[in-house]
């Protein structure tokens, strides 16, 4: 379903979706904004996901055992001459 909405976009925003509408790429400039809105929509519910992972990962890693920062460089130190 469609909603009539009323927004205010810059000059060069406007060149930019007649722009794409003109080379055939959307059928309208509702068509750019919607599409617009669409990726807005995606990557903030990709980010929001991806700050719950990580924020679990936190709460996981705040019960585990805590090694020492020496223990953390020798370990990476031998990490990445495993990997050389």
């Amino acid at each position: 379903m469609s909603v009539k909405a009323s927004v205010s976009i810059t000059e060069q925003q406007n060149a930019f979706a007649r722009d794409l509408v003109a080379k055939g790429r959307y059928s309208s400039i509702s068509a750019v904004v919607q599409q617009g809105i669409e990726m807005l929509r995606e990557e903030n519910e990709h980010s929001e996901v991806e700050f719950a992972a990580l924020k679990e990962l936190l709460i996981e890693r705040l019960k585990g055992p805590f090694i020492s920062m020496e223990d953390f460089k020798a370990d990476t130190a031998r990490m990445i001459a495993e990997n050389l």
